[in-house]
């Protein structure tokens, strides 16, 4: 069945689902601006911050697989309306919390919450449009989610001397409702023709999972997606306080630089990777080069060889390049099969991010209990982080190589 436009597509379909993913961005991010005032109110140690705070990442992760299967089989229009529902409970939870639960329990739900936000656009956009407009469409997508980034930098910093950190996620929680609202009032297409049984969809996720092609690139995912968004939505305000001696809200603005790094990259994807493609550049071999210079702006930062208002955006650029694998893996598998495919890749970022996020403030705990001052435990625990990802890059370029010398070419 080819997709239809709906009327005023950009006002019923992208608009609400734009929102959505801008709102999902915000709040993935919005720690690392108030994690001082969370320390501060309730005594919080690095791994208690790192524990609630990756309790998102956790929910958002886990739920990824069963996500699949739900958008397939009641719509993105039911299903995202319905998970943030749970996401403004999560906020409204969150800002009244007094105590580390309270504030996990929230912060896991507002995970579970949004966890649909990016997949049910796709989704979305894959019943509505035409498949020469979804490129474009998913390019303009990832930009409102870097909107969303920026707005969890410095804007939101403007905004806690007069809300404070509860006030907020009071305000967010009224957003979510709003958004919710919007999403459900949109348009809704069923899809005609027969369904895949429960059955034959695990199986096929089965197919995935055992592939060579999805191992080739899990590690490199987990280890440097997920460090990169454990990063940003947490540990680099932190890092860059400690660290490089930068104030709180000359911190935020290297976070609004990074943000605005990973939006441009994500334009520039969308609308170069063909041409590059043409001259010799294929996304395989732009994603290790890509990576590669992620983790040499990484040891930058840890040996602070320049200012972090140079390097830390360099991140948020390759965090852009890194989403390539997504396009990679799935045109290893039929289309069908493409939906579960990024599904089950998203889950390994996820649970590297909130196992990254919570790990790291344990190192720092432990590095500091071991005797080095705040600065060198930052310093440290992002030295074995690098090593971890250069691990997985490692992994990738290799297995890439082992593809190009046998039957199968990577895409």
């Amino acid at each position: 069945m080819t997709p239809l436009s709906p009327p005023n597509p950009w006002t019923r379909i992208f608009a609400p689902f734009a929102v959505g993913y801008f709102l999902s961005y915000l709040l993935r991010n919005a720690n690392a601006v108030i994690s001082p005032e969370l320390r501060g109110d309730l005594g919080l140690s690095a791994a208690d911050l790192g524990l609630l705070t990756s309790a998102y990442l956790l929910a958002f992760g886990a739920f990824q697989l069963p996500l699949g299967l739900l958008l397939d089989r009641f719509g993105p229009r039911r299903v995202e309306t319905t998970l943030l529902l749970i996401c403004a409970a999560g906020c409204a939870l969150f800002a009244a919390g007094h105590d580390i639960g309270q504030l996990t329990l929230g912060r896991a739900l507002i995970g579970l919450g949004v966890s649909a936000c990016l997949m049910g656009s796709f989704k979305s956009f894959s019943l509505w449009f035409p498949l020469e407009r979804q490129a474009s469409l998913n390019a303009a997508i990832m930009a409102a989610g870097g909107l969303g980034a920026l707005t969890a930098s410095a804007p939101l910093s403007a905004l806690l001397p007069t809300l404070g950190w509860r006030g907020i996620f009071f305000a967010l929680a009224a957003l979510t409702l709003l958004v919710a609202g919007l999403i459900f009032t949109s348009p809704e297409k069923r899809v005609d023709g027969q369904r895949e049984t429960l059955g034959q969809q695990l199986a096929g996720l089965a197919t995935i999972v055992k592939s060579r092609a999805f191992w080739r690139f899990l590690p490199q995912t987990t280890l440097i997606v997920g460090g990169f968004m454990a990063l940003q939505g947490l540990w680099a305000v932190p890092y860059m306080t400690q660290v490089d001696g930068l104030t709180r809200e000359a911190a935020a603005n290297v976070l609004l630089l990074m943000a605005a790094a990973m939006m441009t990259g994500f334009l520039f994807i969308a609308f170069f990777v063909r041409r590059l493609a043409q001259v010799g550049l294929p996304p395989a071999r732009l994603l290790a080069i890509g990576i590669g210079c992620g983790l040499a702006a990484t040891l930058g930062i840890a040996l602070q060889l320049a200012p972090a208002w140079l390097l830390w955006p360099i991140l948020g650029l390759v965090f852009a390049v890194s989403n390539l694998a997504y396009a990679l893996l799935s045109a290893n598998f039929p289309p069908q099969l493409a939906g579960r495919a990024n599904t089950a890749l998203n889950f390994g970022a996820f649970v590297g991010a909130f196992a990254i996020q919570w790990l790291f403030g344990v190192a720092v705990d432990g590095f500091q209990s071991a005797g080095l001052e705040a600065s060198a435990a930052y310093r440290a625990s992002l030295a074995g982080l690098l090593v971890l990802q250069t691990v997985g890059w490692g992994w990738y370029v290799l297995e890439t190589r082992r593809a190009q010398r046998g039957d199968v070419t990577p895409p």
